[in-house]
């Protein structure tokens, strides 16, 4: 049997782990967001510009809050899963209309060229929710300030690493004097559905059966 060269060994001793967000993962969470837009799929292709999703559902988070972004690390300084969340969803919509919007629209004034594809949430709904920050603002922001979301490749589903991340915004969060924090999620997603279950989010008052809304107490 061949020797195992030091590349080989090293490569075998790598585990991934959770850290904390730093600049240099900006590409990562990019990459990550659009390989599981489609309902935890991969939506590259599907509009006409592929960093419209995170320009949308994470770039701004990190860009705001870094201090409450975490990513799962595969070892070699990659992230290859993450969460991102903000504590104060209101200021997060303020800060959004005032730095975001503007540059947004500036890079995407109107949808791009057809890509054969036809998403269920089209490219002028993306355009919308990227100029449209409102829509955060839910009926339940007293009891759950903060919302988050999360992605992990599927090289890493089902290793717990989803229920650990959430456990250490909470923790993050809880430490804030955060008391709840909310997310939406895509209906056609089931999986992610039975997972936020298990961990103990209960349906919204203001949760719709084609936009589901999530809440959870930040304490454990």
């Amino acid at each position: 049997m061949p020797e195992q060269t030091s590349a080989e060994a090293a490569a075998e001793s790598r585990h991934p782990f959770i850290r904390p967000y730093r600049a240099s993962d900006r590409g990562d969470v990019a990459r990550i967001c659009t390989l599981t837009a489609a309902g935890g799929g991969d939506a590259t292709g599907v509009y006409s510009d592929d960093l419209l999703m995170p320009e949308v559902f994470a770039l701004p988070y990190v860009t705001f809050a870094p201090e409450l972004a975490f990513v799962v690390d595969d070892g070699t300084g990659r992230a290859v899963g993450y969460i991102i969340g903000v504590a104060d969803t209101a200021a997060f919509v303020d800060w959004w209309n005032r730095e975001w919007t503007p540059g947004f629209v500036a890079r995407h004034p109107e949808p791009g060229p057809a890509t054969g594809r036809d998403p269920k949430f089209t490219e002028q709904e993306l355009l919308d929710a990227g100029r449209k920050p409102e829509r955060m603002l839910i009926a339940e922001l007293d009891g759950y300030p903060a919302h988050l979301h999360i992605d992990l490749l599927p090289e890493l589903q089902g290793q717990g690493f989803g229920r650990r991340l959430i456990d250490t915004l909470r923790d993050a969060l809880a430490e804030r004097g955060v008391p709840g924090l909310h997310l939406s999620m895509d209906p056609g997603n089931v999986s992610a559905r039975a997972f936020y279950d298990r961990l103990g989010f209960v349906e919204l008052a203001s949760s719709k059966p084609n936009s589901p809304l999530l809440g959870i107490p930040t304490a454990r």
